[in-house]
C-alpha cells in the first residue's frame, strides 16, 4: 500500500470516528427524514379519509388556502384535542387527559401569524404545532451525545442515533404537533444532564417534560437512581443529605402533574354545583378518571379478544424492549449488585469495553424502560408503545445491540421500522387506527 493510500485510509477512519462529523450527518439525515414524513403524509392525505371531519371543519367556512391545506394534513386523532385546547382552553372533561404543554406551544407559535377577529384559528393552531415539531430534528443530536456518554463508543452512538431516525410513529414525532416531539426532546435533555451529574438542570428538563405527558413523573427515577440508589449500592449506606435533595427534586418533577389535577379538582369539584363522580374517589385525580371512563384504561381491561390486532402491532417494540432490558438485568445489573459493584464514569469498565451495551450507567434506563413496558402491556392501550418508545433512548440502544450481536434479527428490525413507519404515515393521513 502506498503512503498516499495510507494517508487517505487514515483520514477516512478519522472521519468515521469524528463526533463533529457524526452530528452534521445526523442532523442532515433527520431533516431529510422529516421532509420525507411530511411528503408521504401530505400525499396520503389527498385520498378520501375514513373520517371527513378535518376537511369539513377547515374548509366549510372559508376558501382553500395553503395554511388550511397544511393543517388538514395533520388534523387527526389527538391533534383535534390539542388544537381545540389551544383555541378554547379546557372545555370538556375528557380533554383533561391531555396535558397543556402542546396546546401552549401551538398557541404561542400560532399567535405569531396574523389572526382573525375570532382569535386563534384551527389552521394557525395546527401550523403552530407543525412548526414547533421541528424540534424533533435536534433530538437526534442530544441522543448522540447521551449515547456517546453511556456507550463510550462513537460508532455505537452513531448507529443508535441513526436508528432513531426510523421511529414507529414518525407523524406524531415529526409532524402533528402532538406531545411526542417535545416530550422526547426534553426527556433526552434531562437524561443527558443526569449522565453529567447536573441534577438541577435535569430536574428542570424533566419538569418541563411533565407538562406534555403524564408519564413524565416516572422520569424522577433517573434523579433518584443517581443521587440515592447508585451511592447506596456503592457505599452500602443511605446518603441522607442527597436523599432529601433527590426527594425535593422529584417533587418538582411531579409538580406539574399535581397542579394539573388540582386545577381540575377546583373546576369539577369545589367550584361546581354538581361535582363529578371522581371527586369522591381517593385520590381524586381527573386523569385516572377520564382514562378509565373514556378510554377504558385499567389493569388487564385491554386484554380482550378484539384487541389482539393492537397487541400484535405493539409486539415488535415491546419484544425488543423486554429482550434487551431482560438481557441487561441478567448480565449486568444483577451480577454487579450482588458483587457490590462500584460504577465508574461511562467507558471505564472492562465489562463495558467488552460490550458497550452492558455498561453500568445504563441501569436506570433499563429499569425505567422495563417498568414502563410492563405498564403499557398490562394497564394501557398497548399499541401506544409505538408512540412512547421514541422517548426512551434504550429503544435505539437495544436496536443497535440487536444489529451488532444478532445481525439477522437486527436487519429484520430495520426492515420492520422502515415499512411500518411508512404505513403508519398513510394510516394517520387517512384517519385509520392505530393512532
Amino acid at each position: 500500500m502506498s503512503l498516499s493510500s495510507t494517508n487517505s485510509l487514515g483520514k477516512t477512519t478519522a472521519w468515521l470516528s469524528d463526533p463533529a462529523q457524526h452530528r452534521r450527518v445526523l442532523l442532515s439525515l433527520s431533516l431529510i427524514a422529516s421532509l420525507a414524513t411530511f411528503l408521504l403524509t401530505a400525499i396520503s392525505a389527498q385520498f378520501p379519509p375514513f373520517d371527513a371531519s378535518p376537511k369539513v371543519l377547515l374548509f366549510s367556512n372559508g376558501s382553500p388556502s395553503l395554511p388550511r391545506a397544511l393543517a388538514s394534513t395533520v388534523l387527526r386523532w389527538d391533534a383535534f384535542y390539542f388544537a381545540h385546547i389551544a383555541r378554547e382552553g379546557y372545555v370538556y372533561e375528557q380533554e383533561w387527559a391531555f396535558f397543556p404543554g402542546s396546546p401552549l406551544i401551538m398557541r404561542m407559535v400560532g399567535s405569531v401569524f396574523p389572526q382573525s377577529e375570532e382569535g386563534l384559528s384551527w389552521e394557525l393552531a395546527l401550523l403552530g404545532g407543525l412548526v414547533a415539531s421541528s424540534v424533533s430534528a435536534f433530538s437526534v443530536l442530544t441522543l448522540y451525545d447521551l449515547s456517546l456518554l453511556h456507550l463510550g463508543s462513537p460508532d455505537a452512538a452513531l448507529l443508535s442515533s441513526a436508528l432513531s431516525l426510523l421511529p414507529s410513529s414518525p407523524v406524531t414525532l415529526r409532524l402533528a404537533g402532538c406531545s411526542e416531539p417535545f416530550f422526547t426532546a426534553l426527556s433526552y435533555q434531562g437524561m443527558l444532564h443526569c449522565a453529567r451529574g447536573q441534577w438541577l438542570l435535569a430536574t428542570l428538563s424533566f419538569a418541563c417534560a411533565g407538562a406534555f405527558r403524564s408519564n413524565g413523573i416516572l422520569l424522577c427515577a433517573f434523579i433518584l437512581w443517581g443521587l440515592v440508589a447508585e451511592p447506596l449500592l456503592v457505599k452500602r449506606q443511605i446518603p441522607l443529605r442527597d436523599t432529601f435533595y433527590a426527594a425535593f427534586l422529584s417533587v418538582v418533577v411531579c409538580g406539574h402533574f399535581a397542579v394539573h389535577q388540582y386545577t381540575a379538582y377546583r373546576a369539577f369539584c369545589t367550584h361546581s354545583t354538581s361535582p363529578a363522580e371522581w371527586c369522591a374517589s381517593f385520590p381524586p385525580t381527573i386523569y385516572a378518571a377520564v382514562q378509565s371512563k373514556y378510554w377504558y384504561v385499567g389493569f388487564l381491561r385491554y386484554w380482550t379478544p378484539q384487541q389482539i390486532p393492537n397487541f400484535l402491532l405493539g409486539a415488535p417494540p415491546l419484544a425488543l424492549l423486554f429482550a434487551f432490558t431482560g438481557h441487561y438485568l441478567r448480565q449486568s445489573l444483577v451480577p454487579r449488585t450482588l458483587a457490590s459493584f462500584r460504577p465508574s464514569s461511562p467507558g471505564g469498565h472492562s465489562e463495558a469495553q467488552r460490550s458497550p451495551f452492558l455498561h453500568a450507567s445504563l441501569a436506570p434506563h433499563a429499569l425505567h424502560a422495563f417498568t414502563l413496558s410492563l405498564i403499557l402491556l398490562f394497564a394501557s392501550h398497548t399499541q401506544i408503545v409505538l408512540r412512547f418508545a421514541a422517548a426512551m433512548p434504550i429503544t435505539y440502544w437495544a436496536a443497535a445491540w440487536l444489529l451488532v450481536e444478532w445481525p439477522r434479527l437486527g436487519q429484520w428490525w430495520v426492515g420492520w421500522s422502515v415499512v411500518y413507519g411508512a404505513v403508519s404515515c398513510v394510516l394517520w393521513a387517512n384517519f385509520l387506527p392505530p393512532a
